[in-house]
């Protein structure tokens, strides 16, 4: 009797708390409505003097141009000096991949995703490196080619050393863990301004740019790899007396090796992403090409350039993936390593004789040419050294074979055929085609309507008016307001946190450019969340559609930000629609992904009760899939979120205004303190909403009884 008391009570408190929450919810609502409709003038972020300090003696930006300026005068020769060694690296790694022969760089990265990945990888890296040469865009591939590896090889460097030691020590993690978090909400293009003051122009600070950019992932799943390594294995281990040494480099490292791979993927993605954007300072390569042609508006040849870069993010993208998966199951000592079909094919007899006769082929040009060769000629020395050396060749005969092979074309370039860059006879141009059907697209009535159509949606009915209470609203509405949400979502020390970093924004002088963001950002979410869930829950009630789908969002995934300009531009032209179509594109894959995971994820029991209910398909979703989903659908909108803060920083190219706008004039002035302070603007604005969304998808776990 007490237990239904207690019950009945708990559950007039929590009706009670919701009333009063919807509300605080509608009554804010309409206050906010009243203040802007009777404001006149545009909200001015006050001056504040207290006991004889103003607020207006708050220059960011000056001071950090000073303090800029004082690093110019003592440590720019430093710096310096490091970008000479890193273009002379830089130089050396280009002049290698632009002069070797087209088909050595062709060989070196089809062999190793024959090795790795199979036929189908394989097949997608010869088609990529032929549409490179084919458009004629093989040298600025090589171009973008040389900075990634560069700025990839140093931050997987840099990065395994400082993960390794976060791993070690709990106060290294706390102090760095902040720094990393910054890092990684920074837009890039933030990273691009003080690397040209410091570094000057060109490869060097795009080089450097990048590797502080990708090396977050690389630190935190190093990190997370090695503490993962389980209490009982590293006892056992010092049971038998092994080191602290012994037991990082035999024990831990090895068993963090998947986390370590997938550290090196995302920094390979974020490397490219920045790599691209970095022709704003003078460094060449594919996208240098693409800003080229977006200034001269021509479509065919920004689309080239645009899909040159798309498909080398898909195979970096699909290499390192399938490397880090590759000794993730042992294959049966019965069963043989398939080279060039997919190993699930190894039912089916004739895939295996195919696989058997190129393994015999290998097998014989690394044993009997290579190994046999060898071994006589060693034989002739010492005969254990001999079998030693053959018994290896034997181990790795993938490998020696295709030494052979590159070796072989080598020779061949130098002695009997000059190979060179590639032919320029060979040319598959589609600019032609796609400039007709721009032009097409620009005179079609039906097209130009739709178009028109989506503008004055988009404009007149979602981006005017929330550009106009936004930034009508009184500043201290919305300060108190986000301030109370983060205390009833976050606690009371986050709702103070808040407090600060708006009035951050405020000192800087950036409050309008921020409401405009903020606008731009809350409409592309809201067009993300009407579009994206949709095609969630269609696509996870039907497989054929979610197969179909997935490779076109795997491809939006590992697109760089700047590329969606191009395509938007083609159709939209260059305003604020296209703005929020931009972001659109490029942060509506997370909501998709997400609203389809938490719908399949949930037990196929529950829809089988619904059913013995009577229930039809439609109320199991929206009364028992749908609520039970929530946790991942806010998950969902925090990343759009996200997404769509860091799309701002390149939509100034199209027409965005805004905080972007001011990082991109910061940029063109080289003005390090404006573009650092809206850059930490944008961040700012999005880890509280972060916040905000992660505090409350945890509540939500917390109460379906999902939490861990």
């Amino acid at each position: 009797m007490i237990q239904k008391i207690d019950k009945t009570n708990a559950n007039v408190t929590y009706t009670s708390q919701k009333n009063i929450t919807q509300f605080l919810v509608i009554f804010g609502i309409l206050a906010s409505i009243f203040l802007v409709l009777y404001s006149d003038d545009k909200t001015i972020f006050p001056i504040f003097e207290l006991y004889g300090y103003s607020s207006d003696n708050f220059t960011f930006s000056s001071w950090v141009n000073a303090g800029e300026g004082w690093m110019k005068d003592n440590y720019r020769w430093f710096t310096r000096a490091i970008a000479g060694v890193i273009k002379g690296w830089y130089y050396i790694v280009e002049d290698f991949l632009i002069d070797s022969p087209w088909l050595i760089i062709f060989l070196f990265l089809v062999l190793p995703s024959l090795r790795v990945a199979g036929l189908r990888l394989t097949l997608f890296v010869i088609f990529t490196l032929s549409f490179w040469g084919l458009t004629g865009l093989w040298n600025p591939a090589m171009q973008t080619l040389a900075l990634m590896g560069i700025s990839v090889f140093a931050s997987v460097f840099f990065g395994v050393l400082i993960g390794l030691w976060c791993s070690q020590s709990d106060r290294v993690e706390a102090t760095i863990r902040p720094f990393l978090d910054i890092m990684q909400v920074m837009p890039a293009f933030v990273y691009l301004i003080p690397a040209v003051f410091f570094f000057g122009v060109g490869g060097p600070p795009a080089i450097i740019a990048s590797m502080i950019y990708a090396m977050p992932p690389i630190i935190r799943l190093t990190n997370l790899g090695i503490r993962q390594v389980s209490h009982e294995t590293i006892e056992t281990a010092e049971s038998f007396g092994s080191s602290r040494f012994q037991m990082l480099t035999k024990i831990q490292i090895p068993l963090a090796l998947p986390s370590i791979m997938m550290g090196i993927n995302q920094t390979i993605m974020m490397a490219l992403g920045l790599v691209v954007l970095a022709a704003f300072i003078g460094a060449q390569g594919l996208g240098y090409q693409v800003w080229k042609a977006i200034k001269q508006l021509d479509n065919g040849f920004s689309i080239e350039a645009g899909l040159c870069i798309l498909f080398m993010a898909i195979m970096f993208d699909r290499f390192s993936a399938a490397f880090n998966n590759m000794n993730s199951s042992p294959l049966p000592k019965d069963q043989i390593k398939f080279h060039l079909l997919p190993q699930a094919w190894d039912i089916y007899s004739i895939p295996r004789l195919t696989e058997k006769f190129i393994d015999l082929i290998f097998t014989c040009v690394g044993r009997f040419l290579l190994g046999l060769l060898i071994e006589r000629v060693l034989s002739l020395i010492d005969i254990n050294l001999a079998k030693r050396v053959s018994k290896k060749l034997n181990t790795y005969v993938f490998f020696f074979s295709s030494l052979i092979i590159l070796i072989s074309v080598y020779i061949c370039d130098i002695y009997i055929l000059e190979i060179g860059e590639f032919p320029k006879d060979l040319r598959l141009s589609i600019r032609s085609p796609i400039d007709a059907g721009v032009d097409w697209l620009a005179t079609n009535s039906s097209i130009m309507a739709f178009t028109k159509g989506v503008r004055i949606v988009i404009y007149f009915y979602l981006l005017n008016p929330l550009d106009y209470y936004f930034s009508h609203l009184p500043w201290w509405f919305l300060m108190a307001a986000l301030m109370l949400i983060s205390y009833a979502a976050v606690g009371v020390r986050f709702a103070i946190i808040c407090g600060i970093l708006l009035t951050f924004i405020g000192f800087c002088n950036i409050w309008q450019e921020s409401m405009i963001t903020l606008s731009s950002v809350i409409v592309s979410v809201i067009i993300c969340f009407i579009i994206g869930v949709p095609l969630g829950i269609f696509a996870a009630y039907n497989k054929r559609f979610e197969r179909f789908q997935a490779p076109i969002l795997d491809a939006m995934q590992t697109l760089p930000a700047f590329c969606y300009l191009v395509p938007i531009i083609m159709v939209f032209g260059a305003n604020k629609t296209s703005v929020i179509l931009a972001t659109v594109i490029y942060s509506i894959v997370p909501m998709i992904r997400l609203t389809i995971l938490g719908l399949t994820q949930i037990p196929e029991s529950y829809t089988e009760v619904s059913k013995s209910f009577g229930g039809t398909t439609f109320q199991t979703l929206i009364k028992i899939k749908y609520p039970m989903a929530i946790p991942n659908l806010v998950m969902g909108f925090n990343q759009t979120v996200m997404m769509a803060f860091a799309m701002q920083i390149v939509t100034p190219l199209i027409g965005g205004k805004g905080l972007g706008r001011e990082v991109y004039q910061a940029l063109a002035k080289s003005d390090t303190g404006k573009g650092l302070a809206a850059g930490m603007a944008i961040c700012l604005l999005a880890i509280i909403i972060d916040r905000i969304s992660m505090a409350v998808t945890k509540k939500q776990r917390d109460a379906l009884g999902l939490s861990s």
